[in-house]
């Protein structure tokens, strides 16, 4: 078969790319080793933050804003509601990485925002208890994302214009030439000028060349049930990260099914490999969840009802591996979100697209450069096979 781009992995980053190459009319074969949509990785869970103040770096607020343009198109093109506005409150102390880091941007940016101390979270946000010398950030620029639907929605578009997924289709072999690549899936054989390898927390064993340190990291969410729902409404409540006095994260969503609140810790998990993570939650994973809920919210539960294992892909800097793979300018590799990146997904895909139509993109991706852990030279550019 014969494509002008192969794509492979399909869950967010793959899944928006396969969407993006197939908007601009290219011929797109995909490879998914699960279903799209599936809870194998980095992508499930039912929700996920979107927000425009961003407290890890203000280069990234350019590249949310134009997710959202692009999560509204998906809306509309597929048909399917994946975007709930709700705002966002970042809290903590003023000196702390959160706070600080977010008016960093705002500041930069000149985003619109509110800063909230105690007296005036209490009048607004019940939900929080505030200790002695915290604030919170309020944007409204800021909501969640569904992000099963999400991908699923990607995918069925994508198909609507022309491109080919391969589902439970694991890559045995890509081959690298001056020809484009060939990839070898199902026992066939695939030809494509470019491939775009977008395979989450496996990205280490299947590109060794692409020379960076990834870790994955186990990552355990609960949901707690509400005793005063009416306050964790989507209309009542904002999406919420609470950095702790001892610098931990906590974040959390408005209910979605009435019932109950979805609460994680933001890393702090255990190293894991992709193939053998432990996908049953403990008590030990789900005790500073459990605290944090006792302590700091008001009118919950602090006993998880279910909960469900994810996967962070992370870089030592916490920052995305976006671009051509070194020294083979046929192979672009998205990965490394580490546990931040979901909202990014059709930022990224266009990204992608770009790279592989265009061999070059104008989106801001220069903090991704997957060359800037490499220990030695670029690869040469002769045959490979990865």
């Amino acid at each position: 078969m014969q494509a002008d781009v192969a794509v492979i992995g399909v869950g967010a980053m793959g899944g928006m790319a396969l969407w993006r190459l197939a908007s601009r009319g290219a011929r797109v074969v995909s490879f998914e080793r699960f279903e799209p949509g599936h809870d194998r990785g980095s992508s499930h869970g039912e929700s996920r933050i979107i927000r425009t103040a961003y407290y890890e770096d203000p280069q990234y607020v350019p590249l949310v804003q134009d997710a959202f343009t692009l999560w509204s198109q998906l809306e509309r093109e597929s048909g399917t509601s994946l975007l709930t506005m709700t705002g966002a409150l970042m809290i903590g102390r003023p000196d702390g990485g959160l706070v600080s880091g977010t008016l960093a941007s705002v500041r930069t940016h000149g985003l619109d925002h509110e800063l909230l101390d105690a007296d005036r979270m209490r009048e607004r946000y019940p939900q929080h208890r505030l200790m002695s010398g915290e604030v919170a950030v309020y944007e409204a620029a800021a909501g969640f994302l569904r992000p099963e639907e999400a991908i699923r929605a990607a995918v069925r578009r994508a198909e609507s214009l022309g491109a080919t997924v391969l589902r439970r289709t694991p890559v045995e072999k890509v081959e690298t030439g001056t020809q484009g690549v060939r990839v070898t899936a199902g026992g066939r054989t695939y030809q494509a000028g470019h491939a775009i390898v977008s395979v989450g927390a496996w990205l280490g064993g299947f590109l060794p060349e692409l020379q960076v340190p990834l870790a994955a990291e186990r990552q355990v969410v609960g949901w707690f049930p509400l005793r005063t729902p009416e306050l964790y409404s989507p209309q009542r409540c904002p999406v919420f990260m609470h950095e702790t006095e001892t610098g931990r994260y906590r974040y959390g969503f408005p209910t979605l099914d009435g019932t109950t609140v979805k609460m994680a810790v933001h890393h702090e998990g255990t190293t894991t490999s992709a193939d053998e993570v432990d996908r049953s939650a403990h008590p030990q994973d789900l005790a500073p969840i459990q605290s944090f809920v006792r302590d700091r919210l008001i009118g919950v539960e602090p006993v998880a009802v279910r909960s469900q294992v994810c996967m962070y892909t992370n870089t030592p800097d916490a920052h995305f591996v976006v671009g051509p793979l070194p020294g083979l300018s046929t192979v672009t590799v998205l990965g490394g979100f580490s546990g931040h990146g979901f909202k990014f997904a059709p930022v990224m895909g266009d990204v992608a697209a770009d790279l592989a139509l265009q061999g070059r993109t104008d989106y801001p991706i220069d903090l991704f450069e997957p060359c800037r852990f490499a220990a030695g030279p670029p690869l040469h550019h002769g045959p490979a096979r990865l």
